[in-house]
């Protein structure tokens, strides 16, 4: 059959990627309300086709769910987790924002911050938490380029703040 070929009746239509909506539904993970800024500034401005937002905490109900230092307070596995959470709420405040995951064309960049006690060899394994979450929505075809590092101390004691840079369908009015 060459590649100008009619398909054949009955044959079945190659499988089309399902989209990052179709994803959360499958993964069966429901998004919570977008978080509530804790303080003066916007969670996500958009600009041509980029959608940039904040640093985003893993908070439930307007409050911190994780409170330490990865190496102190914390192990690697809740700092994990704490990474995971704040990546669920960088999707709720994209799905605000743009009304559907679906118009996210591209993960352009992901930049995680993990409070440590100092000792930051396992920042990577904490950040893949993030960067799985994201792959598992949008596809490994998506995935972005990465900036993990340390810090002393970050916003309401979390031990992870997450900033993600979106490419979007559509140019923002």
């Amino acid at each position: 059959m060459s590649a100008n070929s009619t398909r054949q009746p009955g044959a079945t239509k190659p499988a089309r990627p399902a989209s990052a909506e179709e994803r959360l539904k499958e993964l069966a993970i429901v998004l919570p309300a977008p978080p509530e800024p804790f303080g003066t500034y916007a969670e996500a401005v958009q600009t041509g086709n980029l959608l940039f937002l904040t640093g985003m905490l893993p908070t439930e109900g307007g409050k911190a769910k994780f409170i330490g230092r990865v190496g102190a307070e914390l192990d690697v596995e809740t700092g994990r987790e704490a990474a995971r959470l704040a990546a669920v709420n960088v999707l709720a405040v994209a799905r605000a924002h743009l009304g559907s995951l679906d118009k996210v064309t591209r993960v352009v960049r992901l930049g995680v911050s993990v409070a440590t006690s100092g000792d930051g060899r396992d920042l990577p394994k904490i950040a893949d938490a993030a960067s799985d979450f994201l792959q598992d929505v949008f596809g490994k075809e998506k995935n972005p380029c990465r900036l993990v590092y340390g810090v002393a101390s970050l916003p309401l004691g979390t031990p992870v703040e997450i900033e993600v840079i979106f490419e979007v369908l559509g140019i923002r009015e």
